[in-house]
């Protein structure tokens, strides 16, 4: 849908009274002016629908048909998501373009952040930057990441999500505090858990 500026019931104001006004009607027009000059060619079939006879764009016109750009179906296999955690395992998380080039060619870097959300179980990622770790490791991180979630009702389609209120956040910090201080006193509570920073 298109707005005219000059319709609208804000502008509808006396050109005499408002001077920006009459300069945006004066433009608008000179636009539709322009685009009836230039853009319509009669040697060109296609372009006879392009405009509408005032001059105003027929957004119709540049909406794709169904169909007409193919989408590529890929389903994400056991095989890829083993090739993803060993490129976390070489790489860490945020090098998806590495992980990429050597693991999965098919899969592009935003994708791959958006499986590794997945795997995590986090939707921020930010605290797992240069994070590297195994499945075993992984799976850790991810189960803290679902607790956390359920018990502050923010785990939304399979990942940790951050509330407004800087509950989750908190949460986080605390975990991270606690595992800290295990390591600190000898206690890991399991032997190869890599820890994350938190600024």
């Amino acid at each position: 849908m298109q707005v005219n500026l000059i319709e609208t019931s804000e502008n509808s104001q006396n050109s005499e009274e408002n001077p920006t006004f009459e300069k945006l009607k004066n433009k608008q027009a000179w636009i539709k002016k322009m685009r009836l000059k230039f853009s319509v060619r009669p040697e060109f079939e296609i372009t006879q629908n392009i405009l509408h006879p005032d001059g105003s764009l027929n957004q119709d016109y540049f909406r794709p048909s169904k169909g007409s750009i193919p989408q590529i179906q890929r389903k994400w296999s056991d095989k890829e998501r083993v090739l993803l955690i060993k490129g976390i395992e070489k790489y860490g998380i945020g090098h998806y373009k590495e992980i990429s080039d050597e693991f999965l060619p098919d899969w592009s870097a935003q994708d791959l952040r958006v499986k590794t959300m997945r795997l995590i179980g986090r939707q921020n990622l930010q605290l797992y930057k240069e994070w590297k770790g195994d499945e075993n490791a992984i799976k850790i991180e991810y189960e803290k990441n679902k607790n956390i979630g359920l018990k502050t009702g923010m785990w939304k389609a399979g990942t940790l999500v951050y509330d407004d209120n800087g509950v989750v956040l908190k949460m986080v910090q605390e975990m991270s505090g606690d595992s800290k201080k295990r390591k600190r006193n000898g206690q890991d509570n399991l032997e190869g858990e890599e820890e994350i920073e938190i600024d």
